[in-house]
């Protein structure tokens, strides 16, 4: 041995250990790093889905992960013999508890009140494991490599085993797994990794019964989590069920987000990570009020009806189907992120019928892209558009507030004709009152006249949007369509005017830079949760 390794050494029961394979433990070095990681990403991404705000949720998830990490290598130092059967026993619980996390984590939402608790002390526990194993494994090692050589190696490959997990997370484990079966997944390769540490360093362990016992601990645990895997999405229903009032008859996970359908007696309603974005008994209001408006303003202007339509967002097709409404409208392009939507709208019956197969309409070209990436680098290439609808959620996470900042606004204005007009759907002028008027500022600080209106939508309350145009424009006094369930010509006026609580209030510009919109955001609707 190199006269750098550490002075530490074996208990009398370890001493075979030099025989270990470094080459293989490596490996499982390797697995644990990667591991490690993945679950670390299975519960930001998990915080983000239920809790919003998927900056803060990471940040706030890494920071007590690592912090965690530093308190279980800090515990190693404790462990002073045993050094292969605690590090197979920690195996195992990483293992157990890091791959039904996820599980846990969906029915404690759904069950707990207090679930933050839940998941920042799930988190620091998995975390102290996975920081527990790499200080063991180094120590397990130290006979095979001088210091600066054992550290150098299991550090990269630790490190490598990050990288691999950051790339599986979104490209495999999301799309094809979803979080639930995804952990359980993760959770079996580490239960595989305690099996093959039970033979790898079976020379480490002096006594057979000691062996044994670890070898049907490492088993079960693949063996439990393996059966987690097969009923991952009973388990997940599960969860859901106490979730959601009706019965769900559609949910997915994709890489951007939870979709989740339910069907009551007499509506189906969405939910995307668990927030409601529509109803079917009501939604028409909303979609009659988003469309409806901005395309009377359009259609009152000097020269030829609008004949190009952009539609960002709104991949449920509802809006679609309203501007399908007006002959003149030549093409609809439809910018949508999540692909699943575009096939939920399309191919789920409940959908299909109520927007009137508005995707299969030859007039109407699907484009799956972030709408702001879309803005910028393929939409000045066509001409410009005669009406934009921007149908977003709403900001509650800095990956949606970007969609309401000056600079989207400016290249939405780039590529809007002179005369025309776009609407933007900016939340409720009752609950997120300066939320709402930051949207109205952030366009005008883009370059747009605007006007602002709102209107009632039982499932949601009063809800704002805000019309746009490069050139002045008086609101809206006819409707150009009939067979509308909500809007009048009576009723249209109205909607323009505000009471003395919903009135404007001075707001800051939302900057890409500053994404003041979602603090904004936050802070006013988490005094009605």
């Amino acid at each position: 041995m190199s006269d750098e390794a550490p002075a530490e050494s074996y208990t009398p029961e370890e001493a075979s250990s030099a025989r270990i394979s470094a080459p293989a433990i490596l490996v499982s070095v390797f697995a644990i790093g990667t591991c490690g990681l993945l679950y670390e990403l299975l519960a930001g991404t998990l915080a983000s889905y239920v809790l919003g705000d998927s900056v803060t949720q990471f940040s706030t998830i890494i920071g007590v992960y690592l912090f965690a990490m530093g308190v279980g290598a800090w515990l190693s130092g404790f462990i002073d013999r045993d050094l292969v059967g605690r590090f197979i026993e920690i195996e195992v619980a990483v293992a157990l508890i890091g791959g039904s996390s996820a599980a846990v984590l969906f029915l404690a939402f759904a069950q707990l009140a207090w679930f933050p608790i839940v998941l920042y002390g799930l988190v620091f526990l998995i975390g102290a494991l996975v920081g527990l194993e790499i200080p063991l494994l180094m120590r397990i090692l130290k006979d095979q490599f001088a210091l600066k050589d054992l550290v150098a190696r299991v550090l990269t490959v630790d490190y490598l085993g990050a990288l691999v997990a950051s790339l599986a997370f979104p490209l495999f484990i999301v799309p094809r797994l979803g979080l639930v079966r995804g952990a359980f997944a993760v959770g079996v390769i580490n239960g595989l990794v305690a099996v093959w540490c039970t033979y790898l360093l079976k020379d480490a362990v002096r006594r057979r019964g000691r062996l044994l016992f670890l070898r049907f601990e490492s088993y079960a645990s693949v063996a439990l989590l393996a059966a987690g895997f097969v009923f991952a999405d009973r388990l997940t229903s599960l969860a859901e069920e106490n979730i959601y009032a009706d019965p769900i008859v559609f949910a997915k996970t994709t890489p951007y987000q939870r979709i989740v359908v339910t069907r009551g007696k007499v509506s189906f309603q969405l939910f995307i990570n668990g927030a409601l974005q529509l109803t079917s008994a009501d939604e028409h209001r909303y979609h009659e009020a988003l469309v409806h408006p901005v395309m009377s303003v359009a259609r009152s202007r000097p020269g030829p009806p609008p004949r190009r339509a952009l539609v960002l967002g709104g991949g449920d097709g509802l809006a679609v189907r309203e501007l399908l409404r007006y002959p003149d409208v030549a093409s609809v392009t439809l910018v949508e992120l999540d692909p699943a939507m575009i096939e939920l709208a399309r191919d789920l019956p409940l959908f299909a019928q109520q927007n009137r197969r508005a995707l299969e309409d030859p007039r109407v070209e699907i484009v799956t892209a972030d709408a702001m990436v879309w803005l910028r680098e393929a939409a000045p290439q066509r001409p410009p558009f005669d009406v934009i609808i921007a149908d977003f959620p709403d900001p509650h996470a800095f990956s949606l507030g970007k969609l309401y900042t000056r600079r989207f606004y400016r290249w939405m204005k780039a590529v809007l004709h002179p005369d025309g007009v776009a609407v933007v759907q900016a939340t409720s002028p009752m609950y997120a009152r300066r939320s709402f008027w930051t949207v109205a500022s952030t366009l005008e600080a883009a370059g747009f006249r605007t006007r602002a209106y709102h209107a009632s939508v039982p499932s949601f309350g009063e809800w704002g949007y805000i019309l746009a145009s490069p050139r002045p424009f008086e609101p809206p006094n006819r409707l150009d369509v009939d067979g509308l369930r909500y809007l009048t010509p009576a009723l249209l006026p109205t909607l323009f005017v505000f009471g003395a609580d919903t009135d404007r209030v001075p707001t800051d510009v939302n900057r890409l830079d500053n994404q003041v919109l979602v603090q904004t955001y936050e802070r006013e609707w988490g005094r009605w949760n």
